[in-house]
């Protein structure tokens, strides 16, 4: 944890940084609360409440809750937003912004009716505001810049003060449209003054978000209608971290989502309800049974069920191109081009999304560009996908000429994939008979469990286990009491994630890209 802003700091921001005296003078008298933040990109125990009704806290998946302090009946939290290097899976950098050292922020908890004192600090490059979704606060609080405030301006300072009444699954984000694709948002859990019935033994926040990566580029292209790297709470498949639950218990996951798609969400083998929205706690009695919702765009989602059946299950998204990493076109060959050279895949984004400056827009010369592209494929057909590995003939088209000997193999980049066990090495081939087989390949199996060992909360998986998780994808672990105790005690050991090659652990950076 950091050590607190002295008062004098504080003073000094300024008093256009504020939200008025009336309002800025109980946290002016007494200094700032502290100001944590993520420092180790692990799972961190949720807080469980010092003061007030007692509640099971929420456990947030590769997060962490906000920490507070009372001062004169207010509950106290100190937000920053900054600049933060996080990794989506090990070894794949992504330079975003959130809060307090994470993507998304931390988790926030309160109680219903609490008086809540948020320190908003800015240190961003430009301006910003947070927005309270959901909240029944006066409007000056809303975080609408322009109608209830002015922006707070790098280095400025905003006092947000509320008394809450609801209860339910919230969410606070920045107001600006891009800063919420750069990764400003978290989750907000008000915790109800009685109990909600049936009781719950676990319950689980997930924060949903997209991104748009190019290959050697680490910041999100937020003005992308097309994602390629699809997380829960900033990780994607397989190093979302599982929820671990034992058999017979009652588990509740809220789901939130702020992005450009709406995402159905699937949990296997088990049946839930639906139970809350945005807006709070809905009635249960008669709901229908599902096992997949769908989680719009600004909405939340809260799920329960009886973990009545052992197994790993997973949640994901079921749209197919959010089961995947990295995903570019194209997946098959493309088998004419409209003037003989072939098709084009490799457009910009705006040719994606039907821009044209020149030609027919219905042509098929633009078919797989149309939709919503990255702006990132192959430049024009292959004669087959890109998934499959390099064979014989290019290394034999780059011997030295005059020499009758082929040169040796460089390294192949996927012999990472390789393995002596064939149910765990199904990398595409590069095999003629396959390659005359349409649409060949469609899908890869890479198998990666090495690199995950290390999670308490993956111990017993099945051997291949991360050959199908990519995405936006996690698992729900129902599990016996005695495999429970072990991941408990595993757990206690505070194991730390090893070091990647090229890769880094989440830390807060500033805006200048120095380390805070």
């Amino acid at each position: 944890m950091k050590a607190p802003i002295s008062r004098r700091v504080f003073l000094t921001a300024g008093a256009g940084a504020l939200i008025g005296a009336s309002v800025a003078k109980p946290a002016l008298s007494q200094g700032l609360p502290e100001a944590p933040s993520m420092g180790e990109a692990t799972m961190q125990p949720p807080l469980f409440p010092t003061s007030g009704p007692d509640y099971n806290p929420v456990v947030t998946l590769n997060g962490w809750t906000l920490p507070w302090r009372m001062k004169d009946g207010w509950k106290e939290f100190h937000l920053i937003a900054e600049v933060v290097q996080t990794e989506l899976v090990p070894g794949r950098v992504m330079h975003a912004w959130g809060f307090n050292g994470s993507v998304p922020g931390p988790t926030i908890e309160v109680n219903q009716g609490d008086k809540v004192r948020v320190v908003f600090e800015n240190r961003l490059p430009e301006m910003t505001a947070v927005h309270w979704h959901g909240f029944e606060v006066p409007m000056e609080m809303d975080g609408s810049v322009g109608l209830g405030q002015d922006p707070v301006p790098p280095g400025g300072k905003f006092v947000y003060e509320f008394e809450l009444h609801q209860a339910g699954t919230f969410f606070y984000h920045s107001h600006f449209a891009m800063q919420e694709m750069m990764g400003m948002l978290g989750l907000f859990i008000m915790h109800p003054k009685e109990p909600f019935e049936p009781h719950c033994d676990r319950d689980f926040g997930i924060v949903i978000q997209e991104w748009a990566l190019l290959p050697n580029n680490t910041v999100p292209n937020t003005l992308s209608m097309e994602f390629n790297w699809l997380t829960f709470n900033g990780k994607a498949g397989p190093d979302c971290t599982p929820m671990i639950v034992k058999q017979g218990e009652r588990v509740r996951i809220r789901l939130i989502n702020i992005g450009m798609d709406h995402h159905p969400i699937h949990l296997h083998g088990n049946q839930f309800v639906v139970t809350g929205t945005e807006a709070g706690r809905g009635p249960v009695d008669g709901l229908a049974r599902q096992n997949t919702v769908l989680v719009g765009v600004a909405q939340a989602r809260d799920i329960e069920f009886d973990a009545k059946y052992v197994g790993d299950w997973m949640l994901h998204c079921h749209l197919p191109h959010h089961m995947m990493n990295q995903m570019v076109s194209m997946v098959g060959p493309i088998s004419h081009g409209a003037h003989g050279h072939g098709m084009g895949t490799g457009a910009g984004m705006e040719e994606g999304m039907g821009m044209l400056t020149q030609g027919n827009a219905l042509s098929g010369e633009f078919g797989p560009s149309m939709g919503r592209g990255l702006g990132l494929a192959a430049d024009s057909e292959r004669a087959t996908s890109n998934l499959v590995r390099g064979g014989e003939s290019l290394i034999a088209q780059a011997a030295p000429a005059g020499q009758g000997q082929v040169a040796p193999p460089a390294k192949d980049p996927h012999a990472g994939h390789a393995s002596s066990d064939p149910a765990m090495d199904m990398y595409p081939k590069d095999d003629p008979e396959k390659k005359k087989v349409p649409g060949y390949p469609q899908d890869m199996w890479m198998v990666d469990d090495e690199k995950y060992a290390w999670k308490p909360e993956n111990f017993g998986l099945r051997k291949g286990w991360t050959g199908g998780m990519m995405g936006m994808m996690t698992l729900v672990r129902v599990v016996t009491p005695e495999i429970y105790d072990k991941i408990m005690e595993l757990k206690a050991q505070n194991p730390q994630r090893p070091a990647q090659p090229g890769g880094a652990h989440q830390h807060q950076t500033g805006a200048e890209g120095s380390k805070k």
